[in-house]
C-alpha cells in the first residue's frame, strides 16, 4: 500500500478535473488535462507549497476548513469527501474493523434477498473479494468463464490477476484490475492479515500488474458502472452493476448486475433458456 494515500487521492482527483469544469481558462501548452497545483491552490485559497506538501505526504493533517476547501475546489462527491476525511485519519493507528475476520457467513435474510433477485446475476462478496453466495443467474453467467472454479470461495481478484482466461473475458481488463485493487485497499489492507496474505500471493503471482496498481490506484472503487464481457457462450455483453453495502457487522457487499442494453438482455435470456423479455435492459 502507498505510504501516502491521501496525496495519491488528491493527485488523482486533481488530474481528473479540467479547468473548464471549475470556470478557469484552458490556456495553451497544457501537458495534462487536469488542474495544475497552482490552479488548485487558488481555488482552495491555500499556497502552492502547501498543496505540494499534501501531495508529497509531508503534511498529512490538514484542518477541516482546508479539507472542505479542497473538496469544493475538486468538486468531490459526498462519498469522495467522506473518503478524503478518512484518509487524514489513516496514520492514527485506529482500524475500524478491529480484529474482525472477513465475514463469510451469510444471514438468512440476505440469502432470501438473493432468491428474490432471480433471474438477475447477483453476488455477495467480502472485503477479500471472495464470492460467498450468488444467484443462479450469476452462476449461469460466470461459470463458463472460469471465475467460479475455486473449490470453496472463488476470489474475484485472484481470478482477474492470475487466470489467463480473465483477460480474454474482460475486454476492459485494465479498468477491472484498477477497481479490484481499489477494493482491496479500501479497508485496512495490509493491516488485515488475511488481505496481506492475499496481497503477498498476488505480488508473487501477478507481479507488476498488481504491485504497480497498489502504488498508484487510489482506494476508492466505483460503486456503479458498466462491465463488458466477452462471454464464451453468449458473446459480447454489457452489464450495468450496482454495489450495495450491507451492515458493518456483515462486512459484505451485494453486487447486482443487469443488462445494459437490449442485446445483452436477449443474450442472457438465451443463456438461461428463457423466453425473450424475462430480463429488461437498464440503459447506462
Amino acid at each position: 500500500m502507498s505510504e501516502n494515500e491521501m496525496g495519491l487521492f488528491l493527485r488523482s482527483r486533481r488530474d481528473t478535473v479540467t479547468p473548464a469544469q471549475v470556470g478557469l481558462p484552458t490556456g495553451a501548452r497544457r501537458r495534462a488535462p487536469g488542474l495544475r497545483r497552482s490552479e488548485l491552490a487558488t481555488l482552495a485559497g491555500v499556497s502552492v507549497e502547501y498543496i505540494t506538501r499534501l501531495e508529497q505526504g509531508r503534511d498529512r493533517n490538514p484542518s477541516p476548513q482546508v479539507l472542505a476547501a479542497l473538496a469544493d475546489a475538486l468538486a468531490l462527491t459526498s462519498a469522495e469527501r467522506v473518503h478524503l476525511y478518512r484518509l487524514t485519519k489513516a496514520d492514527t493507528g485506529f482500524n475500524c474493523m478491529g480484529r474482525a475476520r472477513p465475514g463469510r457467513e451469510i444471514r438468512p435474510m440476505i440469502r432470501a434477498l438473493l432468491d428474490q433477485l432471480e433471474p438477475a446475476a447477483a453476488i455477495v462478496v467480502n472485503r477479500l473479494t471472495e464470492v460467498l453466495a450468488c444467484t443462479d443467474g450469476y452462476r449461469r453467467l460466470m461459470e463458463p468463464t472460469g471465475a467460479l472454479d475455486e473449490e470453496h470461495w472463488s476470489n474475484l481478484a485472484r481470478f482477474a490477476f492470475t487466470d489467463p482466461r480473465a483477460r480474454a473475458v474482460y475486454p476492459d481488463w485494465d479498468h477491472l484490475a484498477d477497481q479490484l485493487v481499489a477494493t482491496l485497499k479500501q479497508g485496512p489492507f495490509r493491516a488485515d492479515p488475511e488481505i496481506a496474505e492475499l496481497a503477498d500471493q498476488l505480488t508473487i503471482t501477478a507481479g507488476a500488474a498488481f504491485t504497480d496498481r497498489v502504488a498508484t490506484v487510489p482506494n476508492l472503487p466505483a460503486a456503479t458502472g458498466v462491465t463488458r464481457l466477452a462471454h464464451p457462450a453468449a458473446g459480447a455483453l454489457r452489464l450495468g452493476y450496482e454495489t450495495l453495502h450491507l451492515s458493518a457487522d456483515d462486512d459484505q457487499q451485494l453486487i447486482v448486475y443487469l443488462p445494459a442494453d437490449p442485446a445483452t438482455a436477449a443474450a442472457l435470456d438465451r443463456l438461461a433458456g428463457h423466453r425473450p423479455g424475462n430480463l429488461r435492459a437498464v440503459p447506462s
